[in-house]
Formats: structure tokens, sequence, C-alpha cells
């Protein structure tokens, strides 16, 4: 994954390329391939099979993998990333208020996600029991979702500038997740100018059949997009008429209480 424009540049000198392969290595497992050996780690990483074998090795002696022998999975090890920046990280703690509320207040379930290279992530999030049935499978703190097809994706994309945006969708296969995914990279550049017009997003079943959501940017004091807060709702809730007088103004009355914490 190239650096994104966030990413500090760094001397030649300065770079550890093997702790930069370690994290390939370590990066390789994801929701479709849970299990590896060192022939599939390697092309996964782009990295020698050797390279590969002493990586997972390395990892595995630290626990952060195990292993039968031949295959290799991540381990709840893992997991101390994800929770330290939980637990440290200021953006959710200073969003999980505001998101609790929400959820308190309307009986809905609200998440609020930053864009990480292809995909958004979720840092904080509020699930109301109420709508529990209507949340896509393993929506959970650090999950990873495709940008292209959530609404908190698209409003994150929209406000990437021009040139950033281009080289984003610049060959990018864009997987079609349900019958309602807008796969066409024009189509979805469309999608976005759309988004960045009404400075709101909705997805309809683009995700996993049966979700519905609505996204609103996260904006700083200097106007810049740090994170989207989204609702996932009944398709009643979402229609247009329906939205723009009881979501959408919750969403953005809440986007605008944050603006001077963020």
């Amino acid at each position: 994954m190239p650096p994104s424009a966030a990413t500090p540049t760094i001397a030649r000198a300065d770079f550890i390329e093997g702790m930069a392969k370690g994290m390939a290595v370590l990066e390789s497992f994801d929701t479709t391939r849970q299990r590896l050996n060192a022939t599939q780690a390697a092309e996964r990483a782009g990295i020698t099979r050797a390279a590969a074998r002493r990586h997972l090795l390395t990892l595995a002696h630290l626990g952060y993998l195990e292993t039968d022998g031949s295959h290799y999975w991540l381990s709840p090890k893992v997991l101390r990333f994800s929770g330290s920046y939980l637990a440290s990280a200021r953006l959710p703690r200073v969003l999980q208020p505001t998101l609790n509320r929400l959820a308190a207040s309307t009986r809905e379930s609200f998440s609020a996600v930053v864009l990480d290279g292809d995909e958004v992530v979720i840092v904080a999030r509020s699930v109301s029991a109420h709508v529990q049935r209507l949340m896509a499978y393993g929506l959970h703190l650090g999950a990873r979702l495709p940008a292209h097809a959530t609404s908190t994706g698209r409003v994150l994309l929209a406000a990437l500038p021009r040139t950033e945006l281009t080289a984003w969708l610049r060959g990018r296969e864009l997987p079609r997740l349900t019958p309602h995914t807008t796969v066409d990279a024009k189509a979805l550049r469309a999608v976005l100018t759309q988004v960045r017009t009404d400075d709101f997003a909705v997805a309809r079943e683009e995700h996993e059949l049966g979700v519905f959501a609505a996204a609103v940017p996260l904006r700083d004091m200097q106007g810049r997009v740090v994170a989207a807060l989204n609702v996932v709702a009944s398709p009643e809730r979402l229609q247009e008429s329906v939205l723009r007088q009881d979501l959408l103004p919750q969403l953005q009355a809440a986007a605008l209480e944050l603006r001077p914490l963020l």
C-alpha cells in the first residue's frame, strides 16, 4: 500500500527494511486468508519465501502468530495493538460520549470511522440493542470495511483532494459485495461528486444485504475531514424525506458539536 498524504517522510538510512517486511507479513493475514504458509505469506507480502519463513518464525516466537508447523495464523496477542490504540488515542475518547448519547436518544446504532488505504476502520461505536439485528456481520471496534461500498467510506473518499482521489481510483478493482455494490470507477466518482455536494452519504445494501447506513463528515476547526460519523437504520428511516427531517439533522448537529474537540 502506498503511503498516504499524512505519512511522514523518512531518510533512507533511517528506514528499517526488516521491520517493514515483518509488518507486511503480519498484514498478510485477513478475513479472506486466516491461515498462511510461507509461500502464501511471501506472495502476499511481496518478499521471498525464505524471508517470509524467517519472519513467520520470528512472529510466532514473539507470540503474535500461532502455528501447526506448516501454516500460521494470528494469535490474540495482536489485539494489544488495537487495544492500546483505542485506550490511548484521543479521537475515540472524544467521540464516544456523543455516540452514546445519539444511540440512547434515537435507539439507532452509530459508528465513527477513519480511512486507511482501501478500507475504513471503526474507531468508536455505540450499538442500540433495538437495532442490533440491522448491524452488518462482524462490525466491532477495529473492524475494517471496504471504503467504496460504505457510507463512511464515501464521505471520506469525497473529502480527498481531487488528485488523491484520482490516484486512489486509478487501476483499482472495486469488489462486488452485493448485487447493489457500485463497482464501476466512473460511477463511483459520480457518487462521490454528489456526496461532496450534499455533504452526506447513504449506502443502501452495498456492503451487506439488509444493511442501510447514512454518514456525515467530522471536521476539525481548520475544516479538515478527520473522520466520518454514521448511523445504521431501517430502510424506512433512511428514505429521503425521513432522513432529511430526522436522522440527518441529528448527525449534522453532532458533527457541529464535535468540531471544536477534533
